[in-house]
């Protein structure tokens, strides 16, 4: 089935308009979810909002905005307040920089989305730019639903890709985790020589398509067997890490790898289907 473009809109370069589709990047029907029922007589649990100073339900009319600004104080803010500096949706992507690919780390991305050409007149002109950005990411900013986003777009395949980015000031710095404090700031070199050699002997090329989610499809496997009313046999837990000598560690580690590669590797078993009986 081809995919449906979300919103249509303009990639700005300067004084380039180009009409553009913009496509969902991952799908969110490949994820598994539940719904909270009441043991007793499985319905569906309702969420209310309570407070707990009038002891009462609070209907969404009764509900305000408020943001701490010191324990237990709050400032109100109204949907005037909030419109004020809420931004008109362009549906324009407006880049203001670009630089090299390598320097956007992929921390800061939150979502990926494909863009098309809207219309065979732009069809060109998306080529050129996808084409001129070859080894270039661009950065910049797009209003959309009331709200701003940060965005970088890169070519990718025969399309563009679009990411919206966290900003600097949403993400943390690795000092503030303190039990990093206790690394320390060199090895042994005779520890650095194995460890290279073990990571050396798994290097091969990526393919994120050789690795599935086992978690949802064992998750899918038991709901398929409790609606066709089959009982399902588990694999085995798998055994609790050891923490071990590293040094120790590292030569097992290169003679398993060693030893693995002489073998045929063998499929693990998936969890197994059984009918109940009557």
């Amino acid at each position: 089935m081809a995919a449906r473009a979300t919103w249509k809109g303009y990639l700005k370069i300067s004084l380039v308009n180009i009409p553009i589709k913009v496509f969902p990047a991952t799908e969110s029907s490949g994820s598994i979810s539940f719904n909270q029922l009441h043991a007793e007589c499985q319905t569906r649990i309702q969420q209310k909002k309570w407070c707990p100073h009038c002891a009462r339900d609070v209907s969404n009319t009764e509900i305000v905005k408020g943001f701490e600004f010191d324990k237990g104080r709050y400032v109100i803010m109204s949907d005037e307040d909030m419109e004020n500096v809420r931004p008109e949706s362009t549906r324009v992507i407006d880049l203001v920089q670009f630089a090299d690919a390598a320097s956007l780390d992929p921390m800061y991305v939150d979502r990926t989305y494909f863009l098309a050409p809207d219309g065979g007149m732009a069809a060109d002109a998306f080529a050129v730019m996808r084409d001129g950005m070859q080894g270039k990411i661009g950065i910049g900013k797009l209003a959309l639903y009331g709200r701003e986003y940060l965005v970088a777009v890169r070519p990718f395949q025969r399309g563009i890709v679009m990411h919206t980015l966290h900003h600097a000031a949403e993400m943390r710095g690795i000092d503030s985790v303190d039990e990093l404090n206790s690394v320390p700031s060199t090895v042994k070199p005779e520890e650095m020589k194995l460890a290279r050699q073990v990571i050396q002997m798994f290097d091969q090329p990526l393919n994120l398509a050789d690795y599935k989610d086992e978690y949802r499809e064992g998750l899918q496997r038991i709901i398929d067997a409790k609606v066709a009313g089959e009982d399902v046999v588990a694999t085995a837990a798998a055994p609790t890490p050891k923490v071990v000598n590293l040094m120790e560690a590292l030569k097992k580690s290169l003679d398993a790898v060693s030893a693995g590669k002489k073998r045929p590797a063998k499929v693990g078993k998936p969890a197994v289907a059984r009918r109940k009986r009557a």
